[in-house]
């Protein structure tokens, strides 16, 4: 007969597998960013779908939404994390100078260099360009700020330049603010010829006679001061 312990003793059984680890958000958003950053210099901002984000990602094709909500959530996103530090820094240096609580033409240059100078140095690499347009193209369109930081809309600016020009009212000074910006955008943000990284490189203004440009409409005399 067997022996009775040897037919009590269970069979060995193979351990279950253990489960894969969940995949990390904060990483498939970084893969998916990497993607249509690529795609945007390959084939030009307005080029690139969802579907094809999501596919360069090697991810399934509700990802974009999933993790961003929308292709211009994404797009917001990419900008903030790009764009946005390069203003923040700026401005707060201009509003931390010892005369930041002067007023006249001096303040409203100091302004101009700390948002015009980002864009000038931008435009200087393939990469740089391409966030221009992405940034002109999305504020442009959708005529309101990024979402995401205090320093992605108008009014910060508007704060300062108000400081330095007393005299104005609060909507002259959002008209001119505005009007300013706007010319940034387009200057820096324009199409390529083939809306793609490969065609020609524009030429842009020195940054010198952007900041004169916009110092002197931004300081012009009130319309009925005259």
């Amino acid at each position: 007969m067997p022996d009775d312990a040897a037919q009590s003793t269970p069979p060995n059984r193979i351990p279950a597998p253990a489960e894969a680890p969940a995949p990390d958000p904060a990483t498939t958003r970084d893969r998916l960013l990497a993607a249509a950053e690529r795609l945007f210099l390959q084939r030009g901002v307005g080029q690139v779908s969802v579907r094809a984000i999501n596919a360069e990602a090697g991810l399934n094709p509700g990802a974009v939404h999933y993790h961003f909500g929308s292709r211009e959530g994404l797009v917001a996103a990419l900008l903030g994390r790009e764009l946005l530090p390069l203003w923040q820094d700026r401005l707060e240096a201009a509003t931390l100078r010892p005369d930041a609580a002067a007023t006249g033409p001096a303040q409203v240059r100091t302004l101009v260099t700390a948002v015009a100078g980002p864009f000038d140095e931008l435009v200087r690499t393939e990469r740089g360009r391409m966030l221009c347009r992405l940034l002109a193209q999305t504020m442009l369109a959708a005529d309101r700020p990024l979402s995401g930081s205090p320093w992605a809309g108008t009014a910060p600016f508007e704060v300062v330049l108000g400081r330095a020009l007393p005299e104005l009212t609060v909507h002259e000074i959002t008209d001119r603010w505005r009007l300013a910006f706007t010319a940034l955008l387009e200057t820096y943000g324009r199409p390529l010829a083939t809306d793609a990284a490969s065609g020609p490189v524009p030429s842009f203004p020195e940054l010198s006679t952007v900041v004169a440009f916009l110092t002197a409409g931004l300081t012009a005399p009130r319309p009925d001061a005259g």
